[in-house]
């Protein structure tokens, strides 16, 4: 980054924000912390801040006229969101010129001056920056707001392709480009006349294409064009042409990166440099620049990055990273959601759960009217899997559509969910749910073909290694640490649940599902262990049943509730269980665990399994099955409602371990208003 696209160090200037919308810009603060923003014109004031030209900051441009000062100029940056900015889109990049504004290209810009001074600044790790981060691009299809579809293939023709990129009427680049209404009649001429035998392809505005603007290239000159009106995925558009026409649509800079031939018919921020043939010249530029530097300036030195999950400023690579995963959260919960059977107190939680840009999510009180929605929408039906009806099942076999069961996903929250503490990560799964091992489950799905990469593998083990170090369960809730346990005997650990849970019913022998059973059968295995056991949290407030008989408590050597969990799991030589998550929690932390049900952790080669599972026939390793549960499967928002990464919420989670831990309530009824209260909870969920 260079000295005039980095924050000063010194005293923030003093700026009035002209024009009120920018103040509600989201992290205008963290994008512009080298200013003191102000909200009126004050004497004091050292410079003015407003949105590019436009005419609502025309009030502002005057004023720093007339009093000599600097007016600073802000648009999106080239990566911007998943969504559009017309709709509400968080962004995640910000340009901020001090000199006039990276699409005016009637006089210079702070741009123009990186890309001209860039023997300067670009260095050979600069330009190394800037490979990876259009390697990243290329490979990824990123692109500025990421909202396009699929490209239909049955559009294209065999042979040469041209595509011809069409604009929004009144864009505020086509004017300050040199451009005119009249450059895209031309541009279409020049395409028509010199590339005779090619299909054109003219790709409209995503504005345009979600009915908010009107594009520039008139119906009457489309005659023999292909037309694509819809949001098409830019990536997928030019990896199927040999040559792209445009005025000065950022789409041609994206052409420039993938290293297609560009011809321009104004003169857009990226033109002028030797990367594109141009038709318009500004009279300035002129100079030979190669791909690497001009994208080190558009994408490193002029652009400023929000991480919109932390709130803090972020590189350019780690802003990629978070648009790609958002982008991929966006696609996997796309479309229509019907959604039936949940509780008022889950509705919030759930809401921001599936939250995505492509999204609509209804609820309904009639399992029937739910599948009749999703039928005509073509969307999903989807229920919480634990709270499955007799008539969700029958609207479910009679529905031909994609069916989603939902369930708490394996790092949950901070505190239990049946004191209406919501969810922070939830599983979906299409094939079943991961408790009932009757019958396959996305998640056993995924284990079982494997095939994860790498990367994904180093993640998962930097994943697992964080939530050990930091003592994280799926609750979360603190206890006093273990005492007094003795040392020359091999200590057992065995985790009671909660009886009537859905994963003792459908994933334990009939001989062999209950709390007490469980714990006469780990004394038999286990003669001289020092067993310990720990009763369920839930069943332990009284709010779910498992307490353990007479007997099964005179095999007990010493009871662990009210302790917590991590430390007994870090102190004892062996775990115990049916199907608690608990077991999977030992097994991240290398401890020997025996199972005596199927949980979905076990029948991989990890664990000392009493039953069998047919058609478990891989050996899984630890990371495999740990990228599995807590990467690929579940979804994640942050506290404060962000979609985000098992990481995300690891490190929030974490931090919020400085704040005083959650009160359930005491009774019934407080535990019954609390549910009342969150199912009045309007907040929507931050938009993305």
């Amino acid at each position: 980054m260079t000295d005039a696209a980095r924050p000063s160090t010194d005293a923030p200037t003093i700026a009035w924000v002209s024009a009120p919308g920018v103040l509600r810009i989201p992290f205008l603060q963290t994008f512009l912390p080298d200013y003191d923003l102000r909200r009126l014109p004050t004497p004091d004031v050292q410079a003015v801040i407003g949105w590019g030209l436009k005419p609502s900051a025309a009030a502002g441009r005057r004023l720093a006229a007339a009093r000599g000062l600097p007016y600073i100029a802000l648009e999106d940056g080239f990566l911007r969101s998943v969504g559009l900015g017309e709709a509400g889109a968080t962004s995640l990049s910000l340009s901020v010129d001090d000199l006039g504004i990276y699409y005016d290209a009637t006089r210079p810009s702070r741009l123009e001056r990186l890309i001209e001074t860039a023997p300067d600044w670009c260095d050979s790790a600069m330009k190394a920056r800037a490979r990876f981060l259009v390697d990243r691009i290329i490979e990824t299809g990123l692109s500025k707001t990421n909202m396009g579809g699929p490209l239909d293939r049955s559009l294209l023709r065999p042979g040469r392709r041209v595509l011809i990129v069409d604009q929004t009427a009144g864009d505020q680049s086509i004017a300050n480009g040199l451009a005119s209404p009249q450059s895209f009649l031309d541009m279409v001429a020049a395409a028509r006349r010199d590339e005779p035998d090619a299909q054109l392809i003219v790709k409209r505005h995503p504005a345009v294409a979600a009915g908010k603007k009107q594009g520039c290239i008139p119906p009457e000159v489309l005659d023999g064009l292909t037309l694509i009106d819809t949001d098409v995925r830019g990536a997928d558009l030019l990896a199927e042409v040999d040559v792209v026409y445009a005025v000065t649509s950022a789409l041609g800079f994206e052409a420039v990166l993938r290293g297609l031939t560009v011809r321009t018919f104004g003169a857009g921020f990226y033109t002028g440099w030797g990367l594109t043939e141009d038709a318009v010249h500004t009279g300035r530029r002129g100079v030979a620049r190669d791909l690497e530097t001009v994208a080190a300036a558009c994408l490193i030195a002029y652009t400023r990055y929000v991480d919109p999950i932390t709130g803090r400023p972020c590189t350019a690579e780690w802003a990629i990273e978070r648009l790609i995963n958002l982008r991929a959260r966006a696609d996997r919960l796309a479309g229509s959601w019907a959604a039936v059977g949940f509780a008022p107190a889950k509705r919030p939680p759930v809401r921001r759960l599936l939250n995505s840009p492509k999204a609509d999510l209804r609820y309904f009180g009639s399992a029937a009217r739910a599948a009749a929605h999703a039928q005509t929408t073509g969307g999903r039906m989807i229920w919480w899997a634990g709270k499955e009806s007799e008539a969700t099942r029958q609207a479910a076999a009679a529905f031909d559509g994609p069916k989603v069961r939902m369930e708490d996903g394996f790092i949950r929250s901070r505190g239990l969910g049946s004191d209406f503490f919501g969810a922070l990560s939830v599983a979906l799964d299409d094939l079943g749910v991961y408790y009932d091992p009757s019958r396959p489950s996305r998640l056993e799905a995924l284990i079982e073909v494997g095939d994860v990469s790498t990367r994904d593998l180093t993640r998962a083990a930097a994943l697992r290694e964080r939530v050990v170090e930091t003592g994280l369960s799926k609750y979360n809730l603190k206890g006093q640490p273990p005492s007094g346990w003795p040392t020359d005997r091999p200590r057992l650990l065995v985790v009671g649940q909660v009886e009537n849970d859905k994963s003792i019913l459908l994933g334990c022998a009939p001989d062999l599902n209950t709390n007490s059973g469980l714990v006469a059968a780990a004394r038999a295995d286990h003669p001289d262990a020092f067993l310990i056991y720990r009763n369920h949290p839930d069943v332990l407030a009284g709010n779910r049943p498992g307490l353990l008989d007479a007997s099964a408590l005179d095999a007990v050597d010493a009871v662990a509730d009210g302790l917590d969990i991590i430390d007994c799991l870090n102190a004892c030589d062996r775990l115990a269980t049916l199907t608690s998550l608990t077991g999977f929690e030992a097994l991240i932390r290398h401890k020997a665990v025996s199972v005596y049900g199927r949980p979905f952790y076990a029948g991989w080669g990890l664990t000392e399994d009493r039953l069998d599972f047919p058609r478990r026939s891989r050996r899984a390793s630890l990371d495999e099955l740990v990228h599995a549960a807590l990467i690929a499967y579940p979804v994640y928002v942050t506290p404060a409602g962000w979609p985000c990464e098992a990481e995300d919420l690891v490190e929030a989670l974490i931090k919020a371990r400085d704040t005083p831990a959650p009160t359930a309530p005491s009774n019934q009824i407080a535990r019954w208003w609390k549910g009342i209260r969150a199912s009045l909870d309007r907040t929507p969920p931050p938009s993305y």
